[in-house]
């Protein structure tokens, strides 16, 4: 079984550090008994056991702290630990040397060395450790960022998809009261609403999986959603759609028909005339710019009751995806509402 990036980059982190510890002890006692003029065989005796023991002390901590990571409180162990670590590589040290080496100067000198000896020893031990310590801090950090984004972005998703399941209660409740109305009356009515209907639920079940697409593509599902309205409101409802070279500018999906379903609600519910729906859309520097324009009459209009999604839907869903507030605007004159959404194309 293949070891985990983690593991395996904790284990490297591991074997370059007693390859240093090993090369860099060789290297500065050989050339520190040298210095003293020892016996350059005595010497490369010494320095290999010597290297040997502080590597394998080493490694034996931090091995141990890849597998446990103490708390700040008991940090205090782990200084313990390295002393005592320190202590049983120079035992090792005096009483290997001691069993190959013969030579009583060298002897003497390696007894009066002992305290140097162990206090180079702790240092390389704390060396290692802190920095093995340092290192499982870094990567525990960046693993919990990550688990927290990976858990904001699951969330996010997760609202995203409940706020776009919002859209078909309601819309589906209406078109299914209208094609009852209409079996009566009018059974071809009833029977072209039914495939339109069919075709505009199998277009929200393809863009369930996207998050953003083509203002074409969106356009002609938002088509489908009038033809169906236009069956329930007849000749009232008109709708106009203009396009200013903006037809591969991408936005979320379904992110119009919220918008347009609210300029249908306050643009007819309150009016037996007809009505006109304007949505354009045009591209300016790097945004895509699209506004839905209703009839409006702030006398005559009166709240009405919802499924609560909306204009406050739409805003919510832009925040998510894009992280800024200020992408859907709304303001109207004494007698047209305007929508506007303003899309940035990364």
């Amino acid at each position: 079984m293949a070891s985990s990036p983690l593991i395996s980059s904790k284990q490297k982190l591991i074997a370059i550090s007693c390859v240093a510890v090993w090369i860099g002890t060789l290297i500065i006692q050989t050339g520190l008994l040298i210095w003293f003029n020892f016996n350059i065989r005595l010497v490369i005796l010494d320095t290999l056991i010597s290297a040997t023991t502080i590597t394998l002390a080493c490694y034996i901590i931090t091995n141990n702290l890849n597998y446990y990571q103490p708390r700040k409180e008991r940090y205090f162990y782990v200084i313990i630990w390295g002393l005592c670590l320190a202590a049983i590589a120079l035992a090792i040290d005096r009483y290997a040397i001691r069993y190959l080496v013969s030579d009583k100067s060298y002897l003497a000198f390696l007894d009066l060395s002992i305290p140097i000896r162990y206090c180079a020893n702790g240092l390389i031990i704390a060396w290692v450790a802190i920095i093995q310590v340092l290192w499982n801090t870094l990567h525990d950090q960046k693993e919990n960022e990550q688990r927290k984004a990976d858990a904001e972005k699951l969330a996010r998703e997760a609202e995203l998809y409940n706020l776009r399941q919002q859209l078909q209660p309601h819309f589906l409740f209406n078109s299914l009261n209208s094609i009852i109305a209409l079996i009566g009356r009018k059974p071809e009515e009833a029977r072209n609403m039914t495939f339109q209907l069919s075709d505009f639920l199998r277009g929200t079940l393809r863009k369930d999986d996207q998050q953003l697409i083509p203002l074409k593509d969106e356009i002609e599902h938002l088509k489908l959603y009038l033809e169906i309205e236009k069956v329930r409101f007849g000749h009232r409802l008109e709708t106009v759609i203009v396009m200013d070279n903006c037809e591969t500018c991408l936005l979320p999906a379904m992110i119009l028909q919220p918008l347009v379903e609210n300029a249908i609600k306050y643009g007819l519910y309150d009016t037996t005339g007809q009505v006109k729906i304007s949505i354009s859309a045009k591209k300016e520097e790097s945004h895509l710019l699209v506004s839905i324009q209703n009839p409006f009459d702030k006398e005559s209009n009166k709240p009405h009751k919802g499924t609560g999604f909306g204009l406050r839907g739409v805003q919510r869903r832009l925040f998510l995806l894009f992280g800024r507030t200020d992408l859907l605007q709304t303001h109207h004159t004494a007698h047209i509402f305007t929508s506007s959404i303003k899309i940035p194309q990364i």
